[in-house]
């Protein structure tokens, strides 16, 4: 039984207990849930019904507790309901009903975790979407890992996800790129606020193997082949970096082509037809401080040229007519700014913000080694890129070690840590039980164990403690999956996987599985040779959603 069964099973009971007491059914919710007690001694798992229903009813909870145990307690699979407190209901399950989750995950495979909570929402995810002025850095690289994970997350919850590269590729910086190529080109001090590093000097020199006569033009000639040939190669490496990390964007979207096809224009024009535009001092302005900003915001400059604010107006109209109900996009940590202006912005289209904008900031990252920054870049001087953190620890640990934590905190990443092959390393932790679940099923088989059918499975013979911890750890995880997906938050799948990784070692080392010597292969090996298999198939989704391998051997 798994705890969407039991959730299932209470409110079933709470039908029938209104139904029986004439009570007004329309206090009942259409789902409820049950929770894991933080002491395993008040049972497997606490449902606090009675408790929100009591005043909407007018019963006192205790009493409409004990009504929902007596129904509860005829349910098949319940082992005892008791009451604590001041109603919750501490619910056991008997070892067959808990042991049955074994076979329902090994059965559902790649599908157990996933759900329909947020099916028919329809989201757009950016992230990442550095300037293309530069590789990728190690503040980009945390959105990578992070963004990919919960674009995962929010399609095993039903959500329809577009995610997308937004590819800056207008404006100053991008003049400031091509200025800087082109005097790495002539052999020249890069522009005072241009950009350095050795990457500037190399796609300088593909550039000018692409085309000889560049250096022949004139100033302005030569610095629009530079922009144009310069952006499209850094774009390329980009691209490719990010796939070598694991991650792929369905769309890539140009800024240049918003000014292209007159998307600013359609912006402004029907941000004027919601009555929000007003001019002054030759300028177009946008009067956000009537939805909470703090000062309104320039769109068009006197002399003509359009603001960067401008083109995230077109951009986000762009999106809404897309069809994409809510609008997500992550941000590094210098964009706290941008919330309320963007907010606001939503709210002069005619939207409501806190459903169709959410927008998530990421903290700092620092690669370090013996507690000091590591600055480690041969190409780009002292900033730490995707290439330095893939070659200090490879893909896997990368990933997993930017997603482990919460993206609103700062993070260090200790490179002798994540390259440990040793129980300390969070990553090596979780895939070795990939490892070794996978190793005892090539064991099981060399000794003639299967699980055989699922008929002459006997979940009952699933009772020691820790057989039964471990289930309880593999039953959590559909519930960790949603919550990861709804709150945005993947480093909760990491933290789950390292404590069910605990749960199966613990499990492991007071649970023989294979049969010793010439012993006879049971009943009970061949269940928790289930429970094994069900607890790879759990760490392998799991780590799937967070893009990282599940190997079977190490």
């Amino acid at each position: 039984m798994t705890p969407a069964e039991l959730a299932e099973a209470v409110l079933t009971a709470a039908h029938a207990v209104f139904a029986d007491r004439e009570l007004d059914r329309c206090a009942l919710p259409g789902h409820t849930t049950v929770e894991r007690p933080r002491n395993p001694e008040h049972g497997d798992y606490a449902a606090t019904l009675a408790l929100q229903l009591s005043k909407k009813v007018g019963l006192p909870p205790r009493e409409l507790a004990a009504a929902l145990a007596a129904e509860l307690a005829s349910t098949t699979g319940i082992k005892s309901v008791e009451i604590a407190g001041p109603g919750f209901l501490n619910i056991r399950l008997d070892a067959a009903a808990a042991g049955q989750l074994a076979r329902s995950i090994v059965e559902a495979g790649e599908q157990y975790g996933r759900g329909d909570r947020l099916a028919g929402l329809k989201i757009n995810l950016e992230f990442v979407s550095a300037n293309p002025t530069g590789p990728v850095h190690i503040g980009g690289v945390r959105w990578a890992a992070v963004g990919d994970a919960l674009s995962r997350l929010l399609r095993a919850t039903g959500a329809e996800v577009g995610t997308e590269y937004y590819f800056n590729d207008a404006g100053s910086q991008i003049d400031r790129f091509a200025r800087s190529l082109l005097a790495a080109a002539r052999n020249e001090p890069a522009p005072e606020d241009g950009y350095g590093g050795a990457y500037i000097a190399e796609i300088a020199g593909q550039v000018t193997a692409r085309r000889p006569d560049v250096l022949n033009l004139d100033d302005a000639a030569a610095q629009e082949v530079f922009r144009v040939e310069g952006v499209a190669l850094m774009f390329t490496e980009i691209k490719s970096s990010l796939r070598d990390f694991g991650v792929e964007f369905d769309t890539y979207f140009n800024e240049k082509d918003l000014h292209d096809r007159g998307e600013l224009e359609l912006a402004l024009t029907r941000l004027r037809e919601q009555g929000h535009l007003f001019e002054s001092e030759g300028a177009t302005w946008l009067r956000t401080t009537d939805f909470g900003d703090d000062k309104d915001r320039v769109l068009r400059k006197s002399n003509g040229e359009w603001t960067y604010f401008a083109a995230d107006c077109a951009y986000y109209l762009d999106k809404r007519e897309r069809g994409f109900d809510r609008v997500v996009i992550m941000l590094g940590a210098d964009h706290h700014g941008y919330i309320g202006r963007m907010k606001a912005m939503a709210a002069c289209f005619g939207d409501e913000p806190d459903a169709t904008l959410e927008i998530l900031i990421g903290q700092l990252v620092n690669l370090v080694r013996d507690g000091a920054p590591v600055r480690m870049s041969k190409r780009a001087g002292t900033v730490v890129m995707l290439e330095d953190l893939v070659d200090a620890i490879g893909v896997d640990a990368a990933r997993y070690a930017l997603a482990r934590y919460s993206s609103d905190s700062p993070i260090d990443i200790d490179i002798e840590l994540w390259t440990r092959a040793t129980r300390d390393n969070p990553v090596y932790y979780v895939q070795y039980v990939a490892a070794r679940t996978a190793s005892v099923g090539r064991n099981a088989a060399e000794v003639g164990l299967s699980r055989g059918d699922a008929a002459s499975f006997r979940p009952e013979l699933l009772d020691h403690d820790k057989e039964n911890e471990l289930l309880k750890a593999l039953a959590e995880f559909p519930a960790v999956v949603t919550a990861a997906a709804e709150l945005r938050e993947p480093h909760r799948v990491a933290r789950f996987l390292e404590d069910l990784a605990g749960a199966y070692h613990r499990f492991y080392d007071n649970c023989r599985i294979l049969p010793r010597g010439d012993e006879d292969v049971t009943d009970l090996h061949r269940a928790r040779l289930w429970l094994n298999d069900a607890t790879r198939v759990v760490i392998a989704n799991g780590l799937h959603l967070l893009g990282v391998s599940a190997p079977e051997r190490m």
